[in-house]
């Protein structure tokens, strides 16, 4: 072969390499973008209540409390019946999700949660049916709630066991910045009705639009989530189940196999939900019940924190994949522990841009641990049990943190008159992830297939697939 017949053989060769990796890097921006679409839906849905908590069913559905901040914290009680339901969600379909893949679980769950929301938008008020307005709420809101349960963890991981194992930080991120979408455009719409709507018509009827919206954007993310592949190496790991009947999978294996990866993840978790619960929802509590701020301003703060924090994600996510998962993540838990002893200071100069920035900086800190923890959870566990593990670390833990901070915090500031306790808290929260990341396997970069070969090899399993 002559020279140049060996250098267009090269060329050749290069060429076909890089089509290919071109060809995977498209088919993985689908499988991103199909998470991210059903997670926008799913959290549009689901943080919309938080704010309408915040703002309206206070007022709709507890009218007979003692004050206004004792409706709120009654409203705020429903607001916990989801997280209360998340990790049944995510036992259930976990179970399914691991036995008959991620794709089909997803698809259940953005029925589940579109149809919850579309009918507690057309709920009649406590003056309408009495005691049977926030009994339904709960009954939907549980509803919802489970959906959720069993949404994150099929989200993330159809894009983590997708990835490349140097870059997974960064592809695993996208659905978590997906959040913020979602709760950007609750935000947005919100924002609309209260600019068009006078106060007495946004109680009366304004909020709902919101709710009912969420039909037209539940159809778009079911019909992409129709277009979605399993991982292969999901695929091998259920054949392997299959085939050998000895090997278990779901969530009776993870908690009897894996409890300090549960309890791992839950610490992790910690902090960073209890932090996220008090920058969006808490924060308008206080400034609407200490200082009758603006609601219209309060959401145009949060709505620019949203924007920023969807671009922070991504960036921290790729960081992840240079640094290593527990040096950002460490970051993020220590910069949260000082976020409300400079945040609430601002918030008590009532200036725009401070009360901006406060809410801002806050998000961002809580990126730095929220980027992560798909690529982290995910090489926590096996691929027979990983669709369990982290949803059972991710959920269990908004029952003691997300579902209880802005209940909590509300408490403490009824209680004291002082947002100092409220930062205290937080401080606890964040000290204790704190001990969970220190005492963290570092695992940048790790293979889940190997994770696959480790839980073989510990627990006498045949090998799942080969290579990476």
């Amino acid at each position: 072969m002559s020279v140049n017949q060996r250098v267009g053989a090269a060329g050749s060769g290069k060429a076909t390499r890089n089509a290919g990796s071109e060809t995977e890097k498209s088919g993985l921006k689908k499988i991103v973008a199909a998470s991210m679409v059903g997670t926008v839906v799913e959290w549009y849905e689901f943080f919309l209540y938080a704010t309408a908590a915040s703002l309206v069913f206070g007022t709709v559905f507890f009218p007979n409390a003692g004050s206004e901040l004792d409706g709120i914290i009654a409203a705020f009680l429903t607001y916990a019946v989801g997280f209360i339901a998340r990790p049944l969600g995510g036992i259930v379909f976990g179970q399914i999700g691991d036995k008959l893949g991620r794709k089909h679980t997803l698809q259940v769950t953005i029925i589940m949660v579109g149809a919850a929301t579309f009918l507690m938008g057309c709920l009649p008020g406590f003056d309408t049916i009495g005691y049977w307005a926030p009994a339904l709420l709960v009954a939907l809101r549980f509803i919802q709630g489970f959906a959720v349960g069993g949404e994150w963890g099929g989200a993330v991981l159809l894009v983590a066991e997708h990835s490349p194992n140097q870059s997974r930080g960064f592809w695993s991120s996208w659905p978590q910045a997906a959040v913020p979408v979602g709760n950007l455009l609750a935000t947005l719409v919100l924002l609309t009705m209260t600019w068009i709507l006078p106060p007495e018509q946004f109680l009366s009827w304004g909020w709902r639009v919101a709710f009912w919206l969420s039909a037209i954007i539940v159809v778009i993310g079911y019909y992409i989530r129709t277009h979605v592949s399993e991982a292969p190496i999901f695929l091998e790991a259920r054949a392997q189940v299959e085939a050998e009947k000895a090997v278990n999978y779901g969530v009776l294996e993870v908690v009897r196999k894996y409890p300090k990866g549960i309890l791992g993840a839950m610490g992790l978790r910690f902090a960073e939900n209890i932090l996220y619960y008090i920058i969006v929802s808490f924060t308008i509590v206080y400034l609407k019940t200490v200082h009758e701020y603006d609601t219209g301003q309060l959401l145009i703060a949060l709505l620019i924190a949203h924007v920023v924090h969807f671009i922070v994600i991504p960036q921290v996510g790729r960081l992840s994949d240079r640094l290593g998962r527990k040096p950002v993540y460490l970051a993020g838990a220590v910069l949260g522990a000082s976020w409300a002893f400079f945040a609430f200071p601002l918030f008590d100069t009532l200036n725009p841009v401070l009360i901006i920035l406060a809410v801002t900086v806050g998000l961002c800190f809580h990126a730095l641990m929220y980027a992560g923890q798909p690529a982290i959870m995910s090489e926590m566990f096996p691929t027979r049990m990983r669709y369990s593990g982290v949803s059972l670390g991710y959920q269990v833990t908004s029952i003691l943190a997300g579902s209880m901070a802005p209940i909590i915090a509300s408490a403490l500031l009824q209680r004291y008159n002082s947002w100092i306790p409220v930062a205290i808290y937080i401080m606890i929260a964040c000290a204790i992830t704190v001990v969970a990341v220190v005492t963290l396997k570092e695992t940048r970069g790790a293979s889940l297939r190997e994770v696959d070969a480790v839980d073989a090899r510990k627990h006498g399993l045949e090998p799942v697939g080969t290579g990476d």
